[in-house]
């Protein structure tokens, strides 16, 4: 029998259980000194009523037990995973050096010695095969020697090595599988058994087909095939957008109604009785959540031994940085398949982190796969075919107009449109603001950060100057004509829309900007167009309601208005066939999502995207961006070609490039610039010009990026930002003067001005100015030390000592500190010791060395400041020790990480600066709750003494309350009742108390207590507790008026916070207090309300009406 449970350490049966990383967990026996478990809270699967009657000991012997159970069954399943893993990849490695031995050169880098056996056994048995071909061929000799019958013993060894290496007959889907309710596509049914042979090779692999294509349907019926065929019927995991959880869940019950799916999204106790009752239970084959659950459910989804996880949109993790991309891949499964429609948006890396992801065993080292590539001497064409032949095994792209016969072509159509005259003032101010970041003459700190700036209030001006603070003409703001005639694109969306209801289209418009929508959906209003709306703040369900409303049969909704990224995944909208997009994404693939909402299997019409470019502005720069970076992905995935060097954020030279293309025009109001004015709109005529020259431009476009390669892209990405209006600029960048851009005519508003000032902006250039002090170099990396981090005390020092013989080994002095004049020997002082320091430096000794190495591995160097804020917050909220509890107030860390952190933080507190500070809001929270903790037993106590409390219960009021009262003791005895109901401290208490009030018949005429608010409720509530509370503390006295004067001032002064008082003012009397006095002749036993407004000394016992 298990011991009783003790204080002792947690135990080696509750450790958390090892990742993919880690030695799999092993069986622990249940008996011994270590099977009782420290905290019930601990263990996530057992719930408080699973051991309800049974004593403390019972259950938490039972807990343990059941706890275990499962980590050893878990365990076992990682132990045959792991085994599993290890031949999967014998059958990889081999299959990849049979295509080509380039996987070699990957696979050898990878510093695992078990990859290194692993490789060193196969070239052994392929030498092996080797010598006996050689010595077969010698002994017959001849030219002949090489076609000789195979003996008996031969062919049977060779049939052994076929089945050892997995050489039965694949799988071939040639119609839609009869496990798949409906019928697939021929290229669907293709991409099924590109997944299927992928599986069978033990290899992982990106699903990258054109979005629109059925890829969700391809992987449901792949999964379908492990379940049916392959009898495995899970576990898998699928995390994929939150927009994009319910068409996942409808896929499955479409195509695949048998296959058990749990979707782990919701609050926080939903999540807790799904993980419960389902996710530790195993009770399900495909897990479906989100990128955020994946990060808050980290702990329990790391436990099981995945065979599939997938990724959807599997561009999130091409950063292997991020948050989702380090937890995702400490998960154990022994495959992945990754979901994209857009495979590589940057850089070769960003190929290598999705390849890592999937194979961590052949992609391991990042710069060798870099290295590789770019260190490759031969000309791009030998590059291009070698890269092509690493992703053929791991890549499918197909595009819609090689295998969707059925859809037709989209056309887009870039159309030029001119700004308005408010446009081209707004566009003049954001440019003349900062005119020294326009001609280039910022700095280098502080000038990339102004340039986006600039750009960003750009791209505004671009789509409506009303997207400005006072542009917009008030008050009273109307919605009329100027919404259109104020900005050139709202002119240009006029007329299209105009024509598109005519001819019975239906339209989608896409904008970057939630306040674009904004304008836009006052235009619908303003032209009696219905419309549907989403953007970024759309809850899940409406976003469901707005889609199927816009999707329907009959419906009349003309317009739907979307946010480029909130509306560009999961959502099917093939009722639409025209796309406007507003405005320009940054990143193209964006823009394209965007487009195949509408253009999707399932379109019965041509789809025509018309985007919206502001001309002579820098939106024209942004589109050859943007049409560069899609060249890019052409050449990269969609014909097997290597990217290199393009970075995805623009640099500053890029973005000084597209700022100042068209601000020659801006200023010089040159005719090329001309601007549209409330008289001077776009006619037909015109809106065809416009048309006419969209479509001459797109092609020339077009044209302009399809014959470049890798080594013109490359080039005109570093060039293009130097060249405008046809020069270079890369020379005159140091000789940027005052007359290159000038800012138009305006009256000098400043009376007074610096003369240096003056002549230092006027003679400026554009190279760089001396710093007026030498800065000091760089020290050695060194950690950034926090006091709430708990570092050994020594570190800092050991880091100070080191950073000062750095400085003394490049000669670098200490530089007098700014300051007053006054405090000049001072600041010298400082300098002198700093230089002191500096001067009589030493190394770190080696054991020194060692000991910072040591220490730097301590403390808490995951916290920070924010963690430790909310770690003292849920401290002070749920008190010191409970670690569950403070572990929802802190985001990144779970109930082990807030012990072992709160051992060290209240043995080491005093070392936090104003630590009293921190000390003094855990313990008066503490004390909110102990007094809390008081007051509901106190209440229940109360509660059980009577039968029928909201009729029976008396309340002992102290003289204070009872001369201060002005509830009735029926709405007291309410208030205790719904109190006792929801709890003194449930979430959103008074408001559902004012509910409860409102909705009981017992005040259904009762306008004072009708119309109290959540706020005057609480304070009653509060002075009520105090009184019950009061009761029951020893020496009380039961009845009004024995209090014998201790309690009078406490409850005078509880009552401040108490009940709202009624008011008595000299002048106008409140007629709610007349009504009162003059309803308290009546014979009601209820006590009057009216009495204590009007006297202390009135009897108690007089009534009112109601």
């Amino acid at each position: 029998m298990a011991p009783a449970p003790t204080s002792d350490p947690p135990s080696q049966a509750d450790t958390p259980m090892t990742d993919a990383n880690e030695e799999p967990v092993t069986s622990v026996p249940v008996d011994g000194p270590d099977a009782h478990m420290t905290d019930s809270d601990t263990n996530p699967n057992t719930t408080a009523s699973s051991v309800a009657g049974d004593t403390a000991h019972d259950g938490r012997r039972k807990r343990s037990e059941a706890f275990n159970m499962r980590k050893n069954i878990l365990g076992k399943k990682h132990g045959r995973l792991d085994e599993s893993k290890e031949d999967d990849s014998i059958r990889r490695f081999r299959y990849l050096l049979g295509l080509t031995d380039l996987f070699r050169h990957f696979i050898e880098t990878n510093p695992n010695p078990r990859i290194k056996e692993i490789m060193a056994e196969i070239d052994r048995q392929n030498a092996e095969e080797e010598a006996k071909a050689r010595k077969g061929s010698s002994r017959t000799g001849g030219a002949g020697g090489d076609r000789r019958r195979r003996t008996e013993q031969e062919e049977d060894a060779e049939l052994l090595k076929d089945e050892r290496s997995g050489g039965e007959t694949g799988t071939v889907f040639r119609d839609s599988p009869p496990f798949v309710h409906g019928e697939m596509r021929d290229y669907q049914i293709a991409g099924l058994n590109w997944l299927v042979s992928l599986h069978e090779n033990g290899i992982s692999g990106i699903l990258a087909d054109e979005m629109g294509l059925g890829k969700t349907l391809q992987t449901i019926s792949f999964l379908g095939y492990l379940r049916y065929v392959c009898d495995i019927p899970g576990p898998h995991l699928i995390a994929v957008p939150k927009s994009t959880l319910d068409n996942w869940k409808r896929e499955f019950m479409k195509w695949t109604p048998d296959v058990n799916v749990l979707v782990l999204q919701g609050d926080k106790e939903e999540r807790h009785k799904l993980i419960n009752e389902r996710l530790l239970d195993e009770n399900f084959d495909v897990c479906i959540t989100s990128y955020e659950m994946v990060l808050r459910e980290k702990s329990h989804l790391k436990k099981f031994a995945w065979e599939y996880i997938i990724i959807d949109e599997a561009h999130r993790i091409k950063n292997e940085e991020s948050s989702l991309a380090q937890i995702i891949r400490v998960f154990n499964s022994r495959n992945r398949l990754l979901i994209t429609g857009t495979p590589l948006q940057n850089n070769l890396h960003e190929l290598w982190a999705l390849l890592n992801f999937l194979l961590p065993d052949v992609f391991g080292d990042s710069e060798a796969f870099d290295q590789w590539f770019s260190g490759q001497d031969s000309d791009q064409d030998t590059v291009v075919q070698q890269l092509h032949r690493v992703l053929r095994p791991f890549l499918l792209r197909r595009v819609k107009s090689d295998v969707e016969k059925s859809l037709l072509p989209k056309k887009e159509l870039n159309l030029y449109v001119p700004m308005s005259e408010m446009q081209v003032k707004w566009y003049q101010k954001i440019l003349e603001k900062d005119i020294d970041a326009v001609n280039g003459a910022a700095g280098k700190r502080e000038s990339k950060t102004r340039l986006l700036n600039i750009v960003m209030q750009l791209r505004k001006c671009c789509n409506h100057p009303y997207l400005f603070e006072g542009a917009e003409p008030g008050p009273p703001y109307t919605t009329d004509e100027h919404l259109v005639f104020n900005a050139g694109k709202m002119s240009i969306l006029d007329k299209l829309l105009a024509r598109m209801q005519k001819q019975g289209s239906r339209v989608l418009i896409f904008s970057q900007m939630s306040r674009v929508l904004d304008i836009l959906e006052d235009y619908c209003v303003f032209r009696e167009y219905n419309y549907c709306r989403i953007d970024g703040t759309t809850a899940h369900e409406d976003r469901i309601a707005a889609i199927d409303d816009y999707n329907k049969p009959d419906s009349d909704k003309f317009v739907f208005l979307l946010t480029t990224r909130a509306g560009g995944l999961g959502i099917n909208l093939t009722s639409a066939d025209i796309v406007v997009l507003y405005d320009s994404d940054w990143n193209p693939q964006a823009d394209l999502q965007a487009m195949d909402r509408a253009h999707r299997i399932g379109q019965t019409k041509q789809v025509v995207v018309f985007r919206f470019v502001t001309e002579n502005a820098i939106e024209e720069k942004v589109l050859e961006r943007a049409a560069q970076k899609l060249r890019l992905d052409q050449l990269v995935i969609q014909q097997g070609r290597a990217q290199q060097q393009t970075k995805n954020a623009a640099s500053k030279d890029e973005l000084l490039g597209m700022i100042q293309h068209g601000a020659a025009n801006v200023f010089g109001n040159n005719s090329n610039s001309a601007s549209l004015s409330a008289e001077n709109q776009i006619s037909d005529n015109s809106f065809e010009d416009i048309m006419r020259k969209g479509e001459e431009r797109t092609v020339e476009l077009n044209k302009k990026y399809e014959k470049l390669g890798i080594d013109d892209l490359q080039k005109f990405s570093s060039e293009s930002a130097y060249e405008w209006n046809g020069q270079n600029f890369t020379e005159r960048k140091k000789d940027i003067g005052m007359n290159w851009i000038n800012p138009a005519k305006r009256e000098r508003k400043e009376q007074f001005y610096s003369i240096d000032k003056y002549y230092r902006q006027a003679l400026a250039t554009g190279g760089r100015t001396a710093d007026p002090k030498p800065k000091a170099p760089r020290a050695p990396k060194q950690i950034a030390v926090h006091d709430w981090q708990f570092f050994p005390p020594g570190l800092q020092e050991l880091q100070e000592k080191e950073t000062a013989y750095f400085h003394k080994e490049i000669g670098y002095k200490a530089v007098l500190a700014d300051g007053p004049e006054e405090e000049l020997s001072e600041r010298e002082a400082e300098r002198d010791l700093e230089q002191q320091e500096i001067d009589k430096a030493v190394p770190l000794t080696e054991d020194e060395q060692e000991q910072k190495a040591k220490m730097s591995e301590e403390g808490f160097s995951t916290w920070n400041r924010r963690d430790f804020q909310q770690f003292v917050n849920g401290s002070a909220k749920f008190g010191r020790t409970d670690y569950d509890g403070i572990a929802t107030e802190v985001d990144s860390k779970e109930p082990d990480e807030i012990e072992e952190y709160a051992q060290v933080f209240w043995d080491r507190y005093t070392e936090i600066q104003d630590y009293p500070k921190y000390l003094r809001v855990i313990e008066q929270g503490e004390e909110k709750l102990r007094k809390m903790n008081h007051q509901r037993k106190m209440l229940r106590k109360k509660m059980e003494m009577y039968r029928v409390p909201l009729q029976q219960l008396k309340i002992n009021y102290t003289v204070s309350t009872t001369n201060k009262k002005v509830y009735t003791e029926e709405e007291d005895r309410f208030l205790l009742v719904m109190l006792d109901r929801y709890g003194v401290d449930g979430e959103g208490l008074y408001e559902k108390i004012r509910d409860e009030i409102r909705e009981s018949p017992l005040f259904r005429f009762d306008w004072f207590f009708l119309s109290r608010t959540p706020v005057e409720i609480g304070r009653r509530c509060t002075t009520l507790l105090n009184t019950v509370a009061k009761e029951f503390e020893p020496g009380d006295g039961k009845a009004n008026g024995e209090t014998k004067g201790r309690g009078r001032d406490e409850d005078v002064e509880n009552e401040e916070d108490g009940p709202p008082a009624k008011k008595k003012t000299k002048g106008a009397v409140n007629k709610q207090v007349k009504a009162v006095k003059g309803s308290a002749k009546g014979n009601s036993p209820s006590s009057s309300r009216a009495a204590s407004v009007s006297s202390n000394t009135a009897s108690k016992s007089k009534s009112r009406k109601k």
